[in-house]
Order: structure tokens, then C-alpha cells, then sequence
């Protein structure tokens, strides 16, 4: 039986650590914080409840944007520890899921009070509450303007000779909080629109319809980071289609007994292959036909003969 570990990058460091994404969360962070005192203080000194609700409001997303810090912190504190197999590649991914979950219950709870504002109409201080979801989407559309170019200014921990297919990233840490702040920047549009309405014509009703409308919308985003998070952290099998690629290649000159390809990290993968040798090459020949393959990022190759 010949065996072979073959590791493209000669080491188990499978993460990247995007610095412009943990200082743009910073800025973001520090924003959000100086909004959320500002409007506390000012709801408490005038008595307003439009201003002290969009403030505690704001210390949610504030909570999400730690998590988010603390999983790049983490992930770069600890990428050279040997007790991570493949480094800390999916403490991104796993940021990125715990922070889908926080903007679930944010949504959750805004259907909730929207239907209970929808059967308990309450009187609505309208030029007030204009304000603050102005002063709110002004904050929002900073923040995102800071966190929307998210799929780049990566710093690769991990480099080799095939980095071409490496132009799309995916950091599912900061995708989570750039959904936050658009969330909070949707739910402020659809309360102005609300607002502006229900001022002219009457329709305070508007406003828990609004605010039922932009929770819907959340939950469809916090299930689609669910799903592209899940997989990654459940050690997901790559698509069928590039497996069957794989064994086309290597068909007419081995049996494939075992083929697993997972990701290891928001985009590289690790590959564990067994194949019974029907026509006796060696093992460099073996990693020469699967070099094409370039999402492999580690090979683990084990080879029987016949």
C-alpha cells in the first residue's frame, strides 16, 4: 500500500484573516455605540420613547458587531494552534452563523410588535419618530457604505501556486454584519414611508404593517446566511457533479474506494481520497492527474495496490 499527505501550501493554516473587515467593523462598532448613547440620553432628557426604543435598538446590533470582532480576533489569535486540525478558518463562518441567529430573534421580535401594535393601535408622535428613523437610516447607510465591500481585502494566511481561482472570497463573518446594518437601514426606509403616510392620510396602521413586512425580509436573509453557514460548520461533501469530475479523471487508472471533499474554511477545502491502483504509477503521477482539481487546497491521498 503506498500512502501520501500532500498539502498544496505545506502547511494547516486554512484561514484568512481580512483586516479591513475587523477595522470597518471597528468604525462600525464605534458609530453604532455613539448613536445608541446619544438617542438613550436624549430619549430620557425629553421623554421619548421613539428615541429610547431605536437606541436600545441600535444596542443589538452593537452586540452582533462584538461577535463579529471577537470571531477575528480569535481566528487570528489562534491560527497557528495545533489543537485546530485545519486552523481557525470556520471560527469566520461560525461568527457569521451565531450572528444569523441574533438577527433571527431581532426579526422575530420585530413581528411580534408589529402585530401587537396592528391589534393595540397606539398614538403616534409622527414628526418625533420621522427624526429619529431619519437620524437611524443616516447611521445605517454609513455603516454599510463602511462594511458593503465585503468580498474583498482578504489576507491570505494560505498561499499557492494555484491562487487563481481565489478572485471570489467569502467571509460569512462580515456578510453577518453588513446584513445587520441593511436590515436596520430597510426597517428605517420602510418607517419613514410608514411614517409619512400615516401623518398625511391617517394611516397609523402603515407602520405595523411596515414593520411585519421588513421582519419577513429579515428572516428570508438570516435563512439564507443559515444556509450558507450550516454546511460549512457540518463538514458538507463538495457538489456531486465535481466528485464524478474527480472520478472521471481518475477511472481508467484507479478504482476510487473513498472520496470526501469538505470545506475546512469559508473557501478552502480538504480532500481525503482512498483509490486501488489498477495500473501501478506512483503517487506524484496520482497528485499530477489531481492537481487540475484547484478547489483541493489539501490532499490526503491513499493509494492500494492490487
Amino acid at each position: 500500500m503506498k500512502t501520501a499527505n500532500h498539502t498544496l501550501a505545506h502547511h494547516h493554516h486554512f484561514s484568512s484573516h481580512n483586516h479591513q473587515g475587523e477595522k470597518r467593523t471597528f468604525y462600525v462598532l464605534l458609530l453604532t455605540l455613539t448613536t445608541m448613547v446619544v438617542e438613550i440620553v436624549a430619549g430620557t432628557v425629553y421623554g421619548s420613547m421613539a428615541l429610547l426604543a431605536d437606541g436600545w435598538h441600535m444596542g443589538t446590533h452593537a452586540a452582533a458587531f462584538c461577535i463579529t470582532l471577537f470571531a477575528y480576533r480569535y481566528a487570528k489569535k489562534h491560527q497557528s494552534n495545533e489543537r485546530f486540525s485545519f486552523g481557525t478558518g470556520k471560527v469566520s463562518v461560525l461568527g457569521g452563523y451565531t450572528s444569523a441567529i441574533a438577527l433571527g430573534i431581532v426579526a422575530l421580535l420585530m413581528l411580534v410588535e408589529s402585530v401587537h401594535r396592528l391589534l393595540n393601535p397606539q398614538s403616534i408622535q409622527f414628526n418625533e419618530a420621522i427624526v429619529v428613523a431619519c437620524i437611524g437610516l443616516a447611521v445605517n447607510v454609513i455603516s454599510m457604505l463602511l462594511l458593503g465591500d465585503h468580498h474583498h481585502g482578504h489576507d491570505d494566511s494560505h498561499h499557492h501556486e494555484h491562487s487563481h481561482h481565489r478572485a471570489h472570497h467569502h467571509d460569512h463573518n462580515l456578510r453577518a454584519a453588513y446584513l445587520h446594518v441593511l436590515a436596520d437601514a430597510l426597517t428605517s426606509v420602510m418607517a419613514i414611508v410608514a411614517l409619512v403616510l400615516g401623518k398625511f392620510y391617517g394611516w397609523n396602521w402603515l407602520d405595523a404593517v411596515m414593520g411585519m413586512v421588513g421582519a419577513l425580509v429579515i428572516s428570508k436573509w438570516t435563512l439564507n446566511l443559515l444556509k450558507q453557514t450550516s454546511p460549512i460548520l457540518l463538514d458538507e461533501n463538495i457538489d456531486d457533479e465535481y466528485r464524478k469530475a474527480i472520478q472521471d479523471e481518475l477511472a481508467p487508472v484507479a478504482l476510487v474506494a473513498d472520496l470526501h471533499i469538505w470545506k475546512v474554511s469559508g473557501h478552502h477545502h480538504a480532500a481525503a481520497i482512498t483509490l486501488i491502483d489498477k495500473a501501478g504509477i506512483s503517487l506524484d503521477e496520482y497528485k499530477q492527474k489531481l492537481s487540475k482539481f484547484d478547489k483541493i487546497d489539501h490532499l490526503t491521498l491513499e493509494v492500494h495496490s492490487t
